[in-house]
């Protein structure tokens, strides 16, 4: 008599879906890229240069906004873009605000965003790396190499959300976007330093 009858391949099928439906239940839902936006309310886009070698001058940017795309599986980053409006310096001080958006700095009439666009990004640890992009400022656009962290990702405590939170460093030398006021007498620092804190809200 034959094992193959109908009826006894149609249980057959029934117990095998069961069965795998039950493993794939079973196993760890696997981590995909997802879209990242960053939140305007915790973008911190902070920098200094020095003042004639007394101090460093600090300021900051308060209007900046990005996104990317993140793998928590297989720690990928890509499609890393942030735009910054230039005329939201702030420094505490309404006349050299004045003077950080004149053509002298960032000239910002001509010029209304600051631009990256990433290119290339490599682990280092669980928690840093760097990511290389394209810097755009004055309209001249240079590569640009950020020292990220990441500091934690996960469910946000308020709201049903998942969020990311980063931050980076970088060193730019102001004459290479052409912003070559005060360099040579040393009034202004040549070098400034950049440090970006983020969050960010998977979509």
């Amino acid at each position: 008599m034959s094992l193959f009858k109908p009826a006894r391949i149609a249980a057959c099928a029934v117990a095998f879906a069961a069965l795998t439906a039950a493993l794939t239940a079973a196993l760890p839902a696997r981590a995909e890229p997802r879209t990242y936006v960053i939140d305007p309310s915790h973008f911190s886009i902070v920098f200094n240069a020095m003042h004639i070698g007394y101090a460093p001058t600090w300021g900051l940017f308060l209007k900046g906004e990005g996104s990317f795309t993140y793998d928590e599986n297989t720690r990928e980053l890509s499609d890393l873009s942030v735009a910054i409006e230039t005329a939201s310096v702030f420094s505490n001080d309404e006349r050299r605000d004045g003077h950080l958006r004149s053509d002298d700095f960032l000239s910002a009439d001509a010029h209304p965003r600051i631009t990256f666009r990433m290119t290339d990004a490599r682990a280092e640890t669980e928690a840093t790396g760097t990511v290389i992009g394209d810097l755009t400022l004055r309209g001249v656009t240079r590569p640009v190499t950020l020292n990220v962290t990441l500091n934690k990702i996960g469910p946000y405590p308020f709201g049903d959300t998942h969020v990311v939170g980063i931050s980076a460093r970088t060193v730019l030398r102001r004459s290479d976007f052409g912003m070559i006021y005060a360099v040579e007498n040393g009034f202004v620092g040549d070098e400034v330093d950049i440090r970006i804190d983020l969050e960010a809200v998977r979509q």
